[in-house]
């Protein structure tokens, strides 16, 4: 092991960190809804639709896992990147999105495409976010430190 990593208990972050971060937000996101049949969302609707069977535990404790995971995110960004800074990274990708359609990378006119796009800039907007306090770090050298003493 690293004997910086040994003394500090960390490791730095770089791109691989960020993947990671993005990978597991990416997962949550399609998780909880996708164009596909395969979703907790789906799940619990075609449960609601069918007469023959109806809500149980299983729909409970998925749907709790899903909750505490986008609280935690959501929490994690707002504090991390602010009203403003939540603002300027959507607006930011919005672009790119905008520019990747008119470079006619992207369809509009396919819903499916649109909303994988759409799931994409959710889960890159939240990996930002988880992110930002390591970037923040990195660029100026200071530490976002929560003082909740209050």
């Amino acid at each position: 092991m690293n004997q910086a990593v040994a003394r500090t208990g960390r490791r730095d972050f770089n791109l691989a960190s960020f993947a990671w971060r993005l990978a597991g937000v990416f997962v949550l996101v399609i998780a909880t809804y996708n164009p596909t049949r395969f979703s907790y969302v789906r799940w619990l609707t075609a449960t609601m639709g069918d007469p023959e069977r109806s809500l149980g535990p299983e729909h409970f404790v998925v749907g709790i896992v899903l909750v505490t995971g986008w609280t935690i995110l959501i929490v994690a960004t707002q504090k991390s990147l602010g009203a403003l800074g939540l603002l300027l990274a959507a607006a930011i990708i919005g672009g790119v999105v905008w520019w990747l359609t008119d470079l006619e990378l992207i369809s509009v006119a396919s819903v499916s495409m649109m909303t994988w796009v759409i799931l994409l800039c959710l889960s890159l907007l939240l990996a930002v976010g988880l992110s930002w306090s390591h970037v923040w770090r990195r660029l100026t050298g200071q530490y976002e430190v929560d003082d909740n003493d209050t």
